[in-house]
């Protein structure tokens, strides 16, 4: 906005906006009573609720102060990542600038800020603009996403890879397609699968039945109480983001083929982390051409956003077809498709990063083990810190980033069971000794003003 000055002015200090209020700068009061009227933060606080009647609103304020009460109402972090600096940043939350450590991002190995990726964002803002213009069938289809497509079926060892906005809309038109396709399916489902696959399973209003976590003597029983002749999937993820655990999967492959079933493996957590290439623990496990339907995120190790799911391209192109999902949702913007196709290009062809990650990961275990912080034990890069008690993990994850600048996000329920809350630690290549020794410290502090129990104990260990 140009603003000129005058000397028979008003001040724009006055005012009530956060954004006015801090220009040095004099209007006529004309144009300071035009400025406000339009805005958005001065319009938007003037609004008042529309009239609604309370038995309604007094259900939706129920609920709200029901989280509360329970010490598990989620609060958002206002956050400013800074470029080249990661996992730096700076928490505004407050309407102040205070230095943080990130230990709880996604963005497992930095990509979001790598250098290759950004600047292929930049290059094709400036070839193609911003958005993607339509749905996939609908002028949204631009060369990134099918080259993307080509590098993730690539990845994988598969035909045929189709992108999708999140990983979590994956999984959900990849099971709806299969609700479809498949006459009569069953779903025997893990049973700490992930929010969006128990979602997908139940969009298709499929029979349905659940095996305890992980565990291949369980999934055997129930597959002998199937037909051998039904259409069934095994659907499991490969690493379970909050306890950590690896799937049996070379076990549960045996099974698949033993007793006629396909296998979807959610390999959300992995891809881009473990395999020569990036491709998951199944590329690790040489698992790859046994598996039938692999998903995943272009959001964490890739460092970016979107999903994707690989298969044989019948199966893929199938699911193209008929997920409603898919079909009906604006493409992801080429610029994301083309800062993903440049992280999984880079992620290929640079084994060292993940190399460098199961160091870091291990380097962090073993010294909180050692300062008698409970952790959950487990074969991943996943370090969960047992705390068992919603209000005292907010409160811990409160002291940490208030005292010592370190950001531990609490997970609570839904997330995990109610008694089993954690502050869920995600190690990254770009994390030193420095900070490790810092975050250690700053854990054992925490403990201690808390009361918290500071036992490592083997029984918290993954299941």
């Amino acid at each position: 906005m140009r603003v000129g000055i005058n000397l028979h002015c008003k001040n724009l200090q006055f005012t009530k906006c956060p954004f006015l209020s801090k220009l040095n700068v004099q209007l006529p009061a004309e144009s300071v009573g035009a400025i406000k009227k339009f805005c958005p933060y001065l319009m938007y606080h003037k609004q008042k609720d529309p009239v609604l009647d309370h038995s309604y609103l007094s259900q939706f304020q129920k609920t709200i102060e029901g989280i509360k009460s329970e010490g598990r109402y989620r609060e958002f972090k206002s956050l400013l990542r800074t470029n080249g600096e990661f996992p730096k940043a700076i928490d505004k939350t407050n309407d102040e600038q205070k230095d943080i450590t990130l230990w709880c991002s996604n963005d497992y190995l930095g990509m979001s800020q790598n250098p290759v990726v950004t600047k292929a964002a930049k290059d094709a803002v400036d070839a193609c603009g911003v958005g993607a213009g339509g749905t996939r069938n609908i002028g949204g289809t631009s060369i990134y996403h099918v080259q993307l497509e080509r590098e993730l079926a690539d990845l994988h060892g598969k035909t045929g890879a189709l992108v999708m906005n999140s990983g979590y809309v994956a999984n959900m038109a990849t099971l709806e397609s299969l609700g479809k396709i498949l006459k009569d399916v069953i779903f025997i489902s893990d049973a700490k699968n992930h929010a969006s696959l128990i979602e997908g399973i139940r969009a298709t209003r499929q029979d349905k039945i659940v095996f305890n976590h992980n565990d291949y003597e369980d999934l055997e029983r129930k597959l002998k109480d199937i037909n051998i002749d039904r259409n069934k999937v095994i659907v499991f993820e490969s690493v379970y983001s909050m306890n950590g655990s690896i799937a049996p999967i070379r076990k549960f492959i045996e099974l698949a083929k033993k007793y006629n079933a396909m296998t979807l493996i959610d390999e959300v957590h992995a891809v881009g982390m473990y395999g020569d290439h990036g491709g998951g623990v199944c590329e690790r496990e040489g698992l790859l051409d046994d598996i039938d339907i692999i998903t995943g995120t272009l959001g964490k190790a890739f460092g970016c956003s979107g999903g994707y799911v690989a298969a044989s391209f019948p199966i893929v192109d199938s699911i193209r077809s008929v997920a409603s999902n898919f079909i009906f949702s604006t493409s992801l913007p080429p610029v994301i498709a083309a800062s993903c196709l440049a992280s999984v290009q880079y992620l290929k062809q640079n084994n060292q990063i993940r190399v460098q990650h199961q160091k870091t990961a291990k380097e962090i275990k073993r010294q909180l083990k050692l300062a008698n912080i409970p952790i959950i034990d487990n074969p991943s890069h996943i370090i969960p810190v047992f705390i068992g008690d919603a209000v005292k993990c907010k409160q811990a994850s409160e002291i940490l980033i208030q005292k010592y600048g370190i950001y531990i996000q609490p997970i609570n329920y839904p997330t995990v069971a109610r008694g089993q809350e954690i502050l869920r630690i995600s190690p990254t290549p770009h994390h030193n000794q420095q900070m490790i020794e810092y975050l250690v410290y700053s854990l054992v502090e925490v403990f201690k003003e808390l009361e918290l129990n500071m036992h490592h104990n083997t029984q918290l260990g993954y299941q």
